[in-house]
């Protein structure tokens, strides 16, 4: 195997094709709810109530729709190169559990998570399902209204950054699937790989924000590109 440790981001795109919203498409769920109102502190500090309910729906939208073909091939992947001695690292953009449904065991959700409420006031993370209230009791330090949704909204830092990083400089091969090149940190994946000498492959739909940084760009469905590529990878 020419590539036994891979490094992968995803982003929307690969969601997408499952039914999950996006946020920054054409339609997508910025343009029906402004980023000040539902996706920063402040929002949240003005009302909480709305942010909550927002990411309730998209709480509930997560029943409604199954991993596709892309979500089960990386899943695949990880199993695979373990098999052969190697090592996957699958960092996601997104806030959604289709990788772990599709059969990914090990997720870094540097964005956070739809499944995971978080604590203002003693950092406790639980899983959550159902529906949130602003008025929520921590089931760990008992304190009422403090409880969030556990996802990474503007101005504040993405999760396990140094994990990512060491992980990227370990890596023979890094991996962009539907991404839009456009957020950072994220967005600057490519560059430190390409600084660190390693290869790089973007599978988007179209071409992305970065598409120029990348060795390699295949563009598609995520569902037709992924699975196919793991299938090179694995023989």
């Amino acid at each position: 195997m020419k590539h036994k440790n891979i490094v992968i981001l995803t982003g929307a795109g690969i969601s997408a094709e499952s039914g999950i919203d996006t946020f920054r498409a054409a339609g997508g769920l910025w343009e029906k709810h402004p980023v000040e109102q539902v996706a920063t502190p402040e929002g949240y500090a003005k009302d909480p109530e709305l942010v909550h309910n927002f990411y309730n729906m998209r709480r509930a939208a997560l029943k409604t729709v199954a991993p596709n073909p892309a979500h089960e091939a990386l899943g695949r992947l990880e199993t695979g190169l373990a098999e052969k001695g190697g090592m996957l690292t699958l960092v996601t953009q997104n806030v959604d559990d289709l990788h772990e449904r599709g059969g990914s065991k090990a997720v870094i959700h540097m964005h956070g998570m739809l499944t995971s409420m978080l604590c203002g006031v003693c950092e406790h993370r639980w899983p959550y399902f159902e529906d949130a209230k602003a008025d929520m009791s921590c089931p760990s330090c008992y304190v009422q209204n403090t409880c969030r949704p556990d996802i990474v909204w503007f101005g504040e830092m993405p999760y396990q950054m140094e994990t990512i990083e060491a992980a990227l400089a370990a890596c023979d091969l890094f991996v962009s699937i539907g991404t839009s090149g456009a957020v950072y940190p994220a967005a600057g994946f490519v560059q430190m790989a390409r600084a660190l000498d390693k290869d790089t492959l973007e599978l988007n739909l179209d071409p992305s924000q970065g598409s120029h940084h990348f060795h390699e760009s295949r563009h598609g469905p995520a569902s037709r590109l992924v699975p196919e590529w793991v299938d090179e990878v694995l023989k």
